[in-house]
């Protein structure tokens, strides 16, 4: 298996790389865009193309204006199946750009692949996952064959790509109505739902979501999940409140203020994301209000950094290695040619109480 290239002899490393992948029949018939090379073998863009032309001079590689850069004929008759055991790793932004809990399982899930001698590589582009990501994932497909996708953050449209083209492929999240793609997922209906009833079992009776407009399908869920939390509960004045915004800090104060006009106030925030729980908090405390003895919040998502704040958040909590070695099984499945025995598999975080959830004042 190629090792990545090491500082010294930057470009003939970064070429002897580039070379292996090529003799192993990692790529199929195109090179990966300059952008998705310098990503992954983290070099600059001078020290790539250096190390190209050396392919170039070599005729292992040629360049094709406006389509990139062509494996030649006799690099391309390598045995086919060899790239059989890489796994793609498909998101919409660098993973450097998620939040640490997702970096966190998949961690785990590469050190299991590579542990059965399985290599992940990740791609990621907003192209990928646009209204029409096609053309954008048809060039992607055809220039890095792999026996297994998984899909993060992913949209509609994007699953349905996969669902149509019947790519082998897995989804890291939820999937949407109609698309029949096998996916792991958190359980954000059960989950919300819970959540519901733990605020209402508090002794709050009008209670919010605050959740970003996103319309992803585990956003769908929870707000369904929380509503329906709301309406099973024995309270008879309960009443749930879906707060929508925009995933700025301005939108979310913006949102947070209407809520907070509104007659009754809700006494109890559940809010989806750890990040956007840091903003409703310090917004809380700017507008004079304690939490939690004016207003609870509990948080949907973890972060390791929820830990280290005071009061501390009432969270929900889901182990990575677990949902990593939820993803294990199907994508070995997929890529020994069988079938999955599990398409769909939901996860029920664990409740950590924290002080941030109690009863509402008087």
């Amino acid at each position: 298996m190629a090792q990545l290239p090491q500082r010294s002899s930057l470009v003939s490393q970064t070429a002897a790389f580039l070379r292996e992948e090529i003799d192993r029949g990692a790529w199929a018939q195109w090179l990966p865009s300059e952008r998705t090379l310098c990503d992954t073998l983290q070099v600059s863009r001078n020290t790539l193309r250096s190390a190209l032309a050396q392919l170039k001079r070599e005729r292992i590689i040629r360049s094709v204006h406006g389509s990139g850069n062509q494996i030649g004929a006799k690099a391309q008759s390598k045995p086919a199946g060899l790239q059989s055991h890489d796994v793609a790793f498909l998101t919409p932004d660098p993973l450097e750009q998620l939040r640490p809990t997702q970096t966190l399982w998949i961690d785990e899930l590469r050190a299991l692949l590579s542990e059965r001698g399985c290599r992940l590589h990740v791609f990621h582009g907003r192209q990928y996952f646009r209204t029409n990501p096609g053309p954008a994932l048809e060039k992607l497909l055809k220039q890095n064959p792999h026996g297994c996708w998984v899909l993060i953050l992913s949209n509609e449209k994007t699953q349905r790509w996969f669902e149509q083209n019947r790519v082998p492929c897995i989804v890291a999240g939820s999937v949407y109505a109609g698309v029949d793609l096998p996916f792991r997922d958190i359980d954000h209906r059960a989950m919300c739902r819970h959540a519901a009833g733990v605020m209402l079992a508090a002794g709050h009776n009008t209670v919010a979501l605050v959740i970003q407009r996103s319309r992803r399908a585990g956003d769908v869920a929870s707000e369904s999940g929380f509503i329906e939390g709301v309406r099973q509960s024995s309270r008879p004045n309960a009443s749930a409140v879906i707060c929508p915004h925009d995933a700025t800090v301005i939108g979310i104060c913006n949102a947070l203020r209407r809520l907070l006009e509104q007659r009754p106030a809700p006494t109890a925030l559940l809010v989806a994301n750890p990040y956007h729980y840091l903003t409703v908090v310090s917004r809380l405390v700017e507008l004079g209000l304690r939490v939690p003895d004016h207003v609870s919040v509990v948080s949907r998502d973890e972060d390791p950094f929820l830990s280290y704040l005071l009061p501390t958040p009432t969270r929900y909590v889901t182990n990575a290695h677990i949902l990593a070695k939820s993803l294990l099984r199907p994508i070995i499945e997929l890529l020994e040619g069988g079938v999955i025995t599990q398409r769909a598999i939901r996860i029920m975080p664990s409740l950590v109480r924290g002080d941030s959830l109690n009863t509402p004042p008087a």
